[in-house]
């Protein structure tokens, strides 16, 4: 699927499936019982991302340091001959509801290790907020999709978590997500957001899964 000619693009994605959901017995036995990898299904799911993005210009690729995220986003660094940046501001919304304590994640030195498409020498521009609200986490996310959009040229690829996805794309457009402009985006969804030039940001869709249905309810 060409760009059009002119246009800058930012692609948003949601996580694939995540182990803990397919198996709720996976976090009694885990080191890090709020960080879950992806399913079975969710490995699948990311390969059919890729397969969706495989032709499209992608020149930078950032992900939430949530291991689901990570996963999902590598599979389409190693097609597109990119690295992850690990960008924390990103992150799920860390509200004290589903983190009884401050979620421990792998550090990025850790990550490259096991996977070599992980970008070393990236350093976040958000950081991670403990007990914030709900608006607080679109906020976080919407500025840092902001400042990377500033910061970095060309077409980029984000992939993070619902709260993060909308508060990316709000972020962008100028819309807050909490007016349901943008709903809540469905698992290895797809974003799509150009800005011609000398133009804004335009939302083109959100939450795209047509690229899963084969795959969806295996």
């Amino acid at each position: 699927m060409s760009t059009e000619v002119g246009s800058r693009v930012v692609w948003v994605a949601r996580h694939a499936d995540r182990l803990d959901f397919a198996d709720p017995t996976w976090a009694a036995g885990a080191t890090h019982p709020h960080d879950p990898p992806l399913s079975q299904l969710g490995q699948r799911q990311a390969e059919a991302l890729t397969a969706r993005l495989s032709t499209e210009t992608i020149t930078h690729l950032f992900a939430s340091p949530f291991l689901r995220c990570v996963e999902s986003a590598l599979a389409i660094a190693r097609t597109c001959g990119l690295h992850v940046k690990i960008e924390a501001g990103l992150s799920e919304w860390l509200n004290a509801d589903w983190f009884p304590d401050p979620p421990e994640l792998e550090p990025v030195a850790r990550l490259a290790a096991r996977y070599t498409h992980v970008d070393t020498s990236y350093t976040s521009r958000g950081q991670l907020h403990f007990g914030e609200s709900g608006g607080e986490a679109l906020e976080r996310s919407a500025a840092t999709c902001r400042r990377l959009t500033e910061e970095f040229d060309g077409n980029l690829l984000l992939v993070g978590h619902c709260a993060s996805v909308l508060g990316s794309l709000a972020g962008l457009i100028g819309r807050p997500a909490v007016e349901g402009v943008i709903a809540d985006p469905p698992y290895c969804s797809l974003s799509k957001v150009i800005r011609p030039a000398g133009c804004n940001w335009r939302l083109i869709y959100t939450g795209d899964v047509s690229h899963l249905p084969a795959i969806s309810g295996a």
